[in-house]
């Protein structure tokens, strides 16, 4: 009895605190329709559309206007040190002739998966500036291409030179703590030591935003951001 007593204490000495940062992004304001995209250049993007037609992600809003496709970060605040490489590969399909997801999150050296599900010619151009540049051209024969990045780049550019209406964009980060919204306009970024930090949000379009957030070593604390169509 003793000896499952001090087993007990070990355990409950053992537990590991940590704060998450979470919120919700928006948009503010009257939200522009996005343009149907013409893809009649290629029969097979085409007919993967027998209903609405795909339109452009520049701007993706859920119920209440909330912001899919934000890349949150931690952008200051961390201890300098070096985090592990997941094991598990960051991926992006081209399917529908749109790149799914249209924003993602990977880290420095982790394995980066480019799919091809489409029964036609895709070419990824990667435009990168820290990082090495590519153009894999990827036909039905070659339906997947593991690549990784050596540096944190924020954010990179992706590009389809066949059907110029693809595009997408890479955020390399060198820490885990990032998060991409979905349609619900959430996000949490989690396993944060007690401290203060800067939480930024990005849209391709209309840049960056910042906030500095105090959390303890057990606490969850919510901060929202908003976006707005910037005057002209």
């Amino acid at each position: 009895m003793k000896i499952r007593v001090i087993m007990m204490g070990l355990m409950l000495t053992s537990v590991v605190f940590a704060g998450e940062i979470t919120g919700v992004v928006k948009w503010d304001g009257n939200a522009p329709k996005m343009k149907a995209l013409k893809m009649d250049a290629d029969p097979v993007c085409a007919a993967a559309y027998t209903g609405d037609a795909a339109r452009a992600e520049t701007l993706v809003l859920g119920e209440g206007n909330t912001m899919a496709n934000i890349f949150v970060r931690i952008s200051s605040g961390l201890a300098d040190k070096t985090y592990p490489t997941p094991s598990e590969s960051a991926v992006m399909d081209q399917k529908g002739c749109v790149y799914h997801p249209h924003v993602v999150g990977v880290m420095v050296d982790q394995t980066f998966l480019f799919k091809n599900s489409d029964d036609t010619l895709h070419n990824v151009n990667v435009k990168a500036k820290e990082n090495r540049g590519f153009n894999l051209g990827m036909p039905t024969s070659l339906r997947e291409s593991e690549q990784k990045f050596t540096r944190e780049e924020l954010m990179i550019e992706v590009k389809c030179n066949v059907h110029p209406w693809m595009k997408s964009f890479i955020g390399v980060s060198s820490h885990p703590f990032f998060d991409v919204t979905g349609e619900d306009g959430k996000f949490a970024i989690k396993g944060l030591d007690a401290g203060t930090y800067e939480v930024e949000v990005w849209h391709e379009k209309l840049g960056t935003s910042t906030q500095k957030v105090t959390i303890t070593k057990d606490e969850s604390k919510a901060v929202d951001f908003s976006f707005s169509m910037p005057s002209k």
